[in-house]
């Protein structure tokens, strides 16, 4: 049994895309009081409710993976909204738990607070070596504030926050939203659609030379649990694949899994974003024992398969709209 097993958790996010995952591993180890807060109910960027939430529910153990993500040109767009929401958002829950004596505080961090030049792979020690990639900055330095948060709260207070630092996430369960969603499920649905309309051509933003480091859902989440259980260290942790792939390799690998025989055509006058990214996972692998369990092709083949089922359902004569969970197609 795992020590949390016996604790009020709350995960702020808990009902989004990773938080489902988080609070279901939670479960798996015998957690029975795990508390996901509502955005109808409480307003993270809202002192007042952060202070009434903690009220409430009184946890002794904090998972804060609560945020506004988007892909590059929703933060471009909004980039005010990126930073406030996130800044306000980190600060307050990390700063309330500290008063009320919480027993330790996970606050979930992004690849994207490294610097846009930083040395690949990515060392949790080049953090500091530069300013993030400038269409995620307003995002990057939000989440990079959590870090010192927690580090200063650590010196002064002796308050035990961590800080795992994720890489780029998909799976089923994703964002499909063409407004705001990322790349991967943004390529899956281009592709389905074009492969389902026979259309010889989808278009992608970039010039594909760009790198990732993506990491499955599932894995991610059990990583985020892992911190809790195992690390109490002041220093942040990457959590991420340790592969680097191109945007365009991966293009080639969704089209491939799609059925989509066509043209990839790449737009070069929309931004690649931060040139290349993977993450040294070493401290991962050492303090919390961690390594990735699914390999970027089948976790690519799990979320096409899910969002085929799901486009199918909402394409249904009988005009049903239910989203299939993925615990039903497995």
């Amino acid at each position: 049994m795992s020590w949390l097993a016996d604790r009020r958790i709350a995960v702020t996010g808990g009902a989004g895309f990773l938080g489902r995952h988080i609070v279901e591993a939670l479960r798996r180890r015998g957690c029975c009081d795990v508390f996901v807060p509502r955005r109808a109910d409480y307003d993270l960027t809202d002192m007042d409710d952060v202070r009434r939430l903690y009220e409430d529910h009184r946890p002794q153990v904090v998972i804060h993976l609560a945020a506004k993500v988007g892909g590059i040109g929703h933060i471009k767009e909004r980039p005010a909204e990126f930073l406030y929401e996130n800044l306000m958002m980190g600060m307050q829950v990390m700063e309330e738990a500290r008063r009320r004596g919480v027993e330790k505080l996970v606050a979930v961090g992004s690849v994207c607070a490294y610097p846009k030049e930083a040395p690949v792979p990515f060392r949790e020690d080049d953090l500091w070596c530069g300013y993030p990639e400038e269409t995620n900055a307003p995002y990057g330095l939000a989440k990079k504030m959590l870090i010192v948060k927690a580090q200063a709260d650590r010196q002064q207070y002796g308050f035990n926050a961590v800080c795992p630092l994720l890489a780029n996430l998909y799976g089923p369960g994703d964002n499909f939203d063409p407004a705001s969603s990322h790349v991967i499920p943004a390529l899956v649905r281009r592709c389905l659609e074009a492969a389902r309309e026979r259309s010889s051509v989808v278009d992608a933003w970039g010039s594909g030379n760009a790198s990732r480091d993506f990491l499955y859902v599932e894995d991610a989440a059990e990583a985020i649990v892992l911190a809790a259980e195992r690390y109490d260290g002041a220093e942040p942790v990457n959590v991420g694949s340790g592969r680097e792939v191109t945007i365009r390799e991966l293009a080639a690998m969704i089209a491939g899994i799609t059925g989509f025989t066509g043209e990839i055509r790449w737009d070069a006058s929309r931004p690649d974003g931060q040139p290349r990214r993977r993450l040294d996972i070493s401290r991962a692998e050492r303090e919390l024992r961690f390594r990735p369990r699914t390999a970027l092709e089948d976790g690519l083949r799990r979320t096409v398969e899910w969002c085929r089922a799901v486009s199918a359902t909402r394409r249904g004569g009988d005009g049903e709209r239910e989203v299939i969970s993925y615990e039903r197609l497995r």
